[in-house]
């Protein structure tokens, strides 16, 4: 594994029940890299993810993360599982934001921000409110630090989202199509933070159908359709000439 790996799969299988949706996954993400993934629908691209922080277990094939296998150690050619303890400790490395914003209902937006360090990292109130507000500030939300979710459009509780998973202090960050499920008009600002982020030197590995973030943003691109990675290189190069006929067809219809 080279030096400056964040991500690295190796032969990666997941299956659930006899559906095997990731046939042998092989990639890896550069630290401060951000790496975008796209495909239809169903060709393993949200798996994938959330294999990366155990929020799914691989049935075959090894997943690291900065060097460190994920869910498991290895003792000569065994590999055990990790406890649920062990998990959630690595898993505070590595934020997620999904495409439902999952904000607790009944707590404000600094709440949110606050909850996970002060509950997990048991950082003190004070420490954690100061935090949160820098955070609230950085994504263009400091004047709605009081408002609950109910009160936030979906564009702005996704950007509390982001904050939050950033209040941990992640050294790599997972988007899964963190933009789909908002109003057209709404995106802009999402991918606004995401581009900041990306500017800040963050890892980031994301799931997406903005192509123009992919091909703006986009360090290395992955196209995957039925759980294999059909073709990959810089999101410029495949997205304007992609190679494959399968990549081809799926660019047409969206680009």
């Amino acid at each position: 594994m080279t030096e400056n790996a964040m991500v690295k799969a190796e032969g990666v299988h997941k299956s659930f029940g006899n559906v095997e949706v990731l046939k042998g996954i092989d990639l890896e993400v550069r630290k401060g890299e951000v790496f975008c993934l796209i495909g239809p629908s169903g060709s393993g691209k949200s798996t994938f993810l959330r294999c990366i922080n155990h929020l799914e277990k691989v049935n075959a094939g090894r997943l690291y993360v900065d060097g460190e296998l994920v869910g498991y150690r290895q003792q000569g050619d065994k590999l055990y599982e990790l406890r649920d303890r062990e998990v959630a400790l690595k898993r505070r490395d590595i934020g997620m934001v999904f495409q439902r914003f999952n904000l607790f209902p009944h707590m404000t937006a600094l709440e949110n921000v606050m909850e996970a360090p002060v509950q997990v990292k048991k950082q003190s109130k004070a420490q954690s409110r100061e935090r949160a507000k820098e955070l609230l500030d950085r994504v263009g939300l400091a004047d709605k630090s009081g408002n609950y979710p109910s009160q936030l459009s979906g564009g702005q509780q996704q950007r509390v989202a982001i904050a939050r998973a950033l209040a941990m202090d992640p050294k790599l960050m997972l988007f899964d199509e963190p933009t789909s499920a908002l109003d057209p008009e709404l995106v802009g600002d999402v991918l606004d933070v995401m581009r900041d982020l990306a500017e800040s030197g963050m890892t980031m590995v994301v799931v997406t159908h903005e192509m123009g973030f992919a091909r703006e943003v986009g360090d290395s691109l992955v196209f995957m359709d039925e759980g294999v990675v059909v073709e990959s290189g810089h999101p410029r190069d495949v997205l304007t000439n992609p190679q494959h006929d399968r990549t081809k067809s799926f660019l047409s219809k969206v680009l």
